[in-house]
């Protein structure tokens, strides 16, 4: 009896976790089209590697130059212009010399489609971001709210022990290995957190039975009460 008890439990634990991954974890949309489309849903993926190389390797100079090497960015921009500057002479000079063409410029360096596109996905994206935490603040979900408040204080403490350009390097290296992660061990992934999930709301049950339950509450107005203060409003 107790063994058929244990294989229920079992069930409606395995039943429970594969209904958490159908209703949180999965998605309408390919991944693809979640991160926005486009180029930067690409260098996100890996689907142009040359780019997304670059993007790494670039980001990891810049992190080096000024939490290893210590450089000031006023410093590292003059520098870096001063460079430029010589090395764009010394092609000139070398060019009249021997009779070649020098460094052709171009008009517009920098395309204003760039920031335009930019600007656009990182609008959308805190709009996102801004509605489900309002959502997740009007008390419809209290496990979620919950977790929430606490992984927020927890990144808070985790702040203290990083300077801030260690943390935008850290949060620049998971936006462009996590989402690649999760679309190559999607079914993986599901699995470990719908476990998580169902754990967090075992003991949410737990917790609201052995406490909030207890909490002493007001009378209830009864149905007819309620009628009539429809009725009046």
């Amino acid at each position: 009896m107790a063994h058929k008890h244990n294989a229920l439990i079992l069930s409606d634990s395995d039943d429970e976790i594969s209904k958490t991954q159908a209703t949180i974890l999965t998605r309408d949309k390919p991944i693809h089209e979640i991160l926005g489309g486009g180029k930067v849903a690409d260098v996100l993926l890996w689907r142009d590697r040359n780019v997304s190389a670059a993007l790494l390797l670039g980001m990891t100079a810049i992190w080096f130059l000024f939490e290893v090497a210590e450089y000031n960015l006023v410093t590292l921009l003059c520098h870096f212009a001063i460079t430029s500057m010589l090395a764009l002479y010394l092609w000139s000079i070398a060019a009249d010399i021997l009779k070649r063409d020098g460094p052709q410029f171009l008009e517009n360096i920098l395309q204003e489609s760039l920031f335009q596109d930019l600007g656009f996905i990182l609008h959308r994206r805190l709009n996102q971001i801004l509605r489900l935490l309002l959502h997740i603040s009007s008390g419809t979900d209290l496990p979620t709210f919950l977790l929430i408040v606490v992984s927020l204080y927890v990144l808070s403490v985790i702040g203290t022990f990083f300077s801030f350009v260690n943390l935008l390097y850290i949060g620049f290296l998971c936006i462009q290995t996590l989402p690649i992660v999760y679309d190559r061990h999607e079914e993986e992934i599901n699995n470990l957190f719908g476990h998580i999930i169902v754990d967090l709301r075992k003991k949410y049950r737990r917790f609201k039975k052995t406490y909030v339950n207890k909490i002493p509450r007001g009378p209830v107005k009864g149905k007819e009460d309620l009628i009539i203060l429809i009725r009046i409003h």
